[in-house]
């Protein structure tokens, strides 16, 4: 059975968090079988060396990227990578551990092609993800996955105290990430996304960027914020001036939206989701737009990180387009299925090919010098 048909007459009809659950843990149980991890890579992420690019001094195999939110609490990175994602962004981890909204929290709306949630940041906490990264072994080039590592604000912690509460993950996970990111944009915790002003904004980066600094002296971590596509145009130049005054090495543009505007769903689906992030399919053309705005204002002097409404190679190379040299997905994969990487890189090689290039690099946005 292919698998557009088993999610129309199986996952369709499971609720989408059991899925996710279901669907992952058969992923990790295949790597843990001997072989078959390699197994998985063989046939499902064939390399091509052509889509091979560079930034913040890393060698990525191929430009496109898993997201956060699939694995919170880096239970499955290099299984992920075994499946064709060329980086792996594991988290949203917060200092401490919780369990997130009261369920049901994770709403699918099949006709957009998107989701809704309201997870809340439910994880293990930065210590216990720590030891279990700790466990993994080293970091490249022994382990072959680019692993990000996304850190929010634990739900109880008061706004007050929110830099000290992104100080402590730092500390515990800095090390183990070859990029670490500053999420300030989910609409799932109540006042994170106050944190993107920038009179917020500006002491909780300095402060992560000087703890991952004091925390990971053998090297220079990139550090990268990722903010939400619903800030004003006015308010994403705000934030690319401060990425580039603080020194920062990308942005990541964007994480879901509160929008429900433009939707096929009925009201009455609509509103049986409730409140919580859309991302999926009708996300696109917002997070492409800013996008572009950040890759005017801030040119080659940072990395841009395009996601949101991601399904396919033309997707992907629209974004590279734009300005991105990474891109991520999550919501496509949902839909599309384990042999995803697989179609996008196929994809990418075609449109690379036509293009007449030889390679990504002349087409992704120019990495700022290696700073790693």
């Amino acid at each position: 059975m292919s698998y557009p048909l088993f999610f129309k007459y199986v996952f369709r009809n499971i609720d989408p968090e059991q899925a996710h659950h279901l669907a992952f843990g058969a992923i990790r149980a295949v790597g843990k079988v001997p072989g078959g991890r390699e197994a998985m890579a063989k046939v499902l992420s064939p390399r091509d060396p052509a889509l091979a690019v560079r930034a913040f001094g890393i060698d990525f195999p191929g430009p496109f990227g898993l997201a956060a939110g699939f694995d919170k609490n880096a239970v499955g990175i290099d299984e992920l990578g075994a499946l064709g994602f060329d980086f792996v962004e594991i988290g949203t981890v917060t200092a401490e551990g919780q369990d997130g909204n009261p369920k049901k929290r994770l709403f699918r709306l099949v006709e957009d092609r998107a989701i809704v949630n309201r997870m809340g940041f439910n994880n293990d906490g930065a210590a216990a993800v720590a030891a279990r990264l700790h466990a993994r072994g080293p970091r490249r080039p022994k382990r072959p996955t680019v692993l990000g590592v996304n850190i929010g604000k634990t739900k109880v912690v008061p706004e007050s105290e929110a830099v000290a509460d992104y100080v402590a993950s730092t500390e515990k996970l800095a090390r183990y990430a070859d990029y670490l990111v500053v999420n300030v944009s989910s609409p799932n915790t109540p006042g994170l996304r106050n944190l993107q002003a920038v009179e917020h904004l500006r002491p909780l980066l300095a402060a992560v960027r000087d703890a991952a600094d004091r925390t990971v002296t053998s090297r220079r971590v990139p550090l990268l914020v990722k903010i939400a596509p619903d800030l004003a145009d006015e308010d994403v130049d705000a934030v690319a001036d401060l990425a580039l005054e603080l020194g920062l090495d990308g942005i990541i543009a964007t994480n879901t939206t509160i929008s429900r505007d433009g939707l096929k769903a009925t009201d009455e689906e609509i509103e049986a989701c409730g409140t919580g992030g859309l991302s999926g399919a009708p996300l696109k053309a917002r997070s492409l737009e800013v996008l572009r705005r950040l890759k005017a204002r801030v040119g080659d002097r940072l990395v841009l990180v395009g996601v949101g409404g991601v399904e396919t190679a033309d997707d992907v190379w629209e974004r590279l387009e734009a300005g991105a040299t990474l891109v991520q997905g999550y919501t496509g994969f949902i839909y599309e299925g384990p042999f995803w990487c697989r179609k996008i890189r196929k994809g990418l090689t075609a449109r690379l090919k036509a293009s007449g290039r030889t390679s990504l690099s002349s087409l992704s946005a120019a990495a700022p010098a290696d700073q790693a």
